[in-house]
């Protein structure tokens, strides 16, 4: 039999799991276990809080006598823009990898985190589908691109095409998983959220306290009512808004040139107007767009209007984590 105060296993099992998320190291000698906790982020009333949730997790387990807590800043520096919708199909996916994209092409240390955990697609826009990550540590490590964009997603690793059924608490963990990895240099990391305002959406508010988030609509007025959930509930989080992106904004008739307008538009810009938020930019609806996505090379990555509309946007999205 294990001697109990060896085994750390079933004390890191007893933290709640915010604690498990931020967890750095995790002792245990001479029947004191001693907990250190990433807290970047918290202020001093969610850190008095933590720090109470552990002891009272950890107090009366096997060989533990006493716990103390070490509540650490992050030292990485890392931020986390966040990319929501308020309805799916909007086109955010598309967006967050060209926005990843174009800021690694301005020279940023830039990673990507596929955080819609029902619906993956970030591999396939990227081009390294059946790519798995490895493990380093207790961490994984995450899948490099030619882009210049390192990416996780639970699409790199489950089996192509087989359907996830998670309750909230194990889509929280798997998203844990995700962001708290080995990204290296990587300096911001660019979430692409799942539609709607669920349950990932508030284990991301609650863990990890986006720097910043971008909203995706088309210019039609369903999608954008959708949109303003969205902006509520980061402003519920205290998580600023940095703008607005209108997408599918405008087609160009391949054969005559002719632009029509099949979702509406200025929608978006309109609203961000109300709102008192920036508007970040247009993105058209062209064939173009969709068939270098489907083969795994981003827009943003080459010529043409679709790029250089990603590129426009990423320029103000840099521009406004450089005034933080």
């Amino acid at each position: 039999m294990n001697n109990p105060k060896d085994d750390t296993a079933a004390l890191r099992a007893a933290l709640p799991p915010l604690a498990q998320s931020r967890l750095q190291s995790l002792r245990l000698k001479n029947d004191l276990a001693i907990v250190v906790l990433e807290a970047g982020g918290f202020d001093a009333l969610e850190r008095e809080r933590l720090e109470a949730a552990v002891k009272e997790a950890l107090a009366g387990q096997p060989g533990v006598a006493e716990v103390r807590v070490a509540l650490t800043a992050d030292k990485r520096g890392r931020r986390i823009i966040a990319i929501g919708s308020g309805k799916g199909g909007v086109g955010k996916s598309t967006v967050s990898t060209n926005l990843a994209v174009a800021l690694a092409r301005a020279g940023r240390k830039v990673g990507l985190v596929d955080a819609d955990i029902y619906g993956p697609s970030q591999p396939r826009l990227l081009g390294n589908e059946g790519i798995k990550p490895q493990a380093r540590g207790d961490k994984l490590v995450p899948v490099p691109s030619q882009w210049g964009v390192p990416v996780l997603s639970m699409g790199q690793l489950i089996e192509p095409g087989k359907a996830i059924a998670w309750r909230g608490p194990m889509a929280g963990n798997a998203l844990g998983q995700l962001i708290d990895a080995d990204w290296g240099d990587v300096d911001t990391l660019i979430v692409d959220l799942p539609p709607g305002t669920g349950d990932v959406q508030l284990t991301m508010l609650q863990r990890y306290k986006p720097s910043g988030a971008v909203i995706v609509s088309t210019p039609q007025d369903l999608a954008l009512i959708d949109a303003r959930r969205a902006i509520q509930l980061f402003e519920v989080g205290q998580v600023p808004v940095v703008g607005l992106i209108e997408n599918m904004s405008g087609y160009a008739c391949p054969h005559c040139g002719e632009i029509s307008d099949p979702f509406g538009s200025g929608g978006a810009e309109t609203a961000a107007g109300e709102l008192g938020l920036a508007f970040l930019g247009r993105i058209p609806l062209e064939l173009s767009i969709r068939q270098a996505s489907d083969a795994g090379k981003p827009p943003a990555a080459g010529d043409g209007p679709g790029a250089e509309a990603f590129n426009a946007i990423a320029r103000r999205v840099a521009t406004w984590l450089d005034n933080q």
